[in-house]
């Protein structure tokens, strides 16, 4: 039988073996992501396609229940371009696309759905007068015209 220490130290290391086998996959799959990131960056690519690679490897390898959302997987790309500053250093000026300026963000979204607003407006109003237009040439061509009725 266990007794008291051993029991202590077998549920130390099931404790030990379940939180590594927990963890272990997000740091890993963060790290291969930044990776993934840096090396399409220096590689030409523009930001969307190499966060792309990179947001959906990260997201494939985590696995588990809850999803990795995309600040979350920002953040790990980030860490380990930070904690590995020597291997990933000419990464670092892209870092701020994975954050972006928020208020930036929504008011340029604001912007656009004004200027769509807008634009359907217009087009609103242009159908409005071809509409009368049209009607007014019905009624005149309704109408005949004698030329020399004075």
């Amino acid at each position: 039988m266990f007794t008291t220490k051993g029991l202590k130290i077998f549920f130390l290391l099931l404790g030990f073996l379940f939180n590594y086998s927990l963890f272990t996959p997000k740091v890993l799959a963060g790290s291969f992501g930044a990776e993934i990131f840096c090396t399409m960056r220096d590689g030409g690519n523009d930001h969307e396609s190499s966060w792309e690679a990179a947001y959906s490897y990260i997201k494939r390898q985590k696995g588990g229940f809850f999803k990795t959302s995309p600040k979350q997987a920002a953040a790990q790309i980030i860490e380990t371009v930070v904690r590995e500053k020597e291997k990933f250093s000419g990464c670092v000026e892209y870092l701020d696309k994975l954050y972006p300026d928020r208020d930036l963000q929504r008011k340029l979204k604001k912007d656009e759905k004004e200027r769509k607003k807008e634009a359907i407006e217009k087009e609103n109003r242009r159908k409005k007068i071809e509409d009368l237009i049209e009607e007014e040439n019905e009624n005149i061509s309704e109408e005949s015209f004698d030329r020399y009725d004075y």
